[in-house]
């Protein structure tokens, strides 16, 4: 096996002392006045030995790891596979990488990995919190571990968060299939008491009540077979003589899809939270309440590293808008 390249190895080769050799690796050179030639030829050399610095060394003299933890709902999830690759992308322009993961919204698995990505000492977190996470989310507070939490939030917990303005987007989407002339509309959403489900609930409510029309609501346990969830979609669907359907999640959408064209079903007019390659495929293309992952992103990396730097002096708390991308499904006669 090739050995290692050490700088003691580059120091002997070059007659320079070790010391020279760090200042110079570490963009020290100017300040301790160590001239240009001899930084060319330091790094000139090190470029054709091929040397690594070793980062548990580098880490352990500047206290960063330069990695950060991005953990969320479902990495196979279209909508968080997108963000995970946009943030992968932010974070390394920033110096930093990340290692990410799905926590299944399982809230052993999640504390799990949550742990151990502190015993790696990661330089931050970025968290979609699932269920039952607030003491965790909590420790790594009081633990002084910069945390920005994603897609939803903690009430009880004061942290840095960025999330969508779900409540509008919802309350946007409904609003556009009741300007369509549909009476019977339905919102099809999950158990859960996370705040991403309930604002999108209060916004498909707050406009069924501006137009005064009744509303139908069916929730679904997200640990449900798919089998099971497609088949208490179309009987809701059916049973109610819904004209039109407001899908809370994508993968929702999905399964409505799927057991409505099994079932040779005429499908409603409706909307879906969150895009998904399938909707612009599908025939009818399918309208969608879209989150703006390029400035969610954004501001999700620039909010961390602000921590990492000390610069927060009270948490960052950013809603960004939705935007309702109409297609052929929302507006079918």
């Amino acid at each position: 096996m090739k050995k290692r390249v050490l700088i003691s190895d580059i120091a002997k080769a070059l007659g320079i002392s070790v010391t020279t050799v760090s200042f110079i690796l570490n963009d020290k050179a100017k300040e301790k006045r160590i001239s240009d030639a001899l930084t060319k030829r330091v790094l000139d050399y090190v470029k054709k030995v091929g040397y690594k610095p070793n980062q548990l060394a580098k880490s352990l003299r500047t206290g960063q790891t330069k990695i950060l933890g991005l953990l969320v709902e479902d990495i196979a999830n279209s909508f968080f596979s997108n963000v995970a690759k946009h943030i992968e992308r932010r974070a390394y322009e920033a110096g930093y990488h990340i290692i990410y993961c799905s926590m299944d919204n399982d809230e052993h698995k999640a504390k799990e990995l949550i742990q151990l990505f502190m015993d790696r000492q990661v330089d931050g977190f970025i968290i979609t919190p699932s269920e039952g996470l607030e003491e965790t989310i909590s420790n790594i507070k009081q633990n002084n571990i910069p945390l920005v939490l994603f897609d939803r939030f903690i009430p009880a917990v004061e942290t840095n968060y960025v999330v969508s303005d779900n409540r509008r987007g919802s309350y946007e989407a409904t609003k556009h299939l009741l300007e369509g002339n549909n009476k019977r509309i339905g919102l099809i959403s999950l158990y859960s008491n996370q705040t991403q489900m309930r604002d999108r609930l209060e916004g498909y409510m707050e406009a069924m009540d501006e137009f005064r029309v009744q509303s139908f609501i069916k929730k679904l346990n997200m640990e449900s077979p798919e089998d099971e969830s497609k088949e208490q979609i179309l009987e809701f669907v059916v049973d109610n003589k819904l004209d039109a359907v407001l899908f809370a999640t994508n993968y929702l959408a999905v399964r409505g899809l799927k057991a409505l064209k099994a079932s040779q079903t005429k499908l409603p007019n409706m909307v879906a939270f969150d895009e998904h390659t399938l909707f612009k495929l599908h025939d009818p293309s399918i309208s969608v309440v879209s989150q703006d992952i390029e400035q969610l992103t954004r501001e999700l990396i620039q909010t961390l590293i602000a921590d990492i730097d000390g610069k927060l002096k009270e948490a960052r708390q950013l809603t960004i808008p939705c935007h309702l991308i109409v297609r052929e499904s929302s507006t079918m006669a």
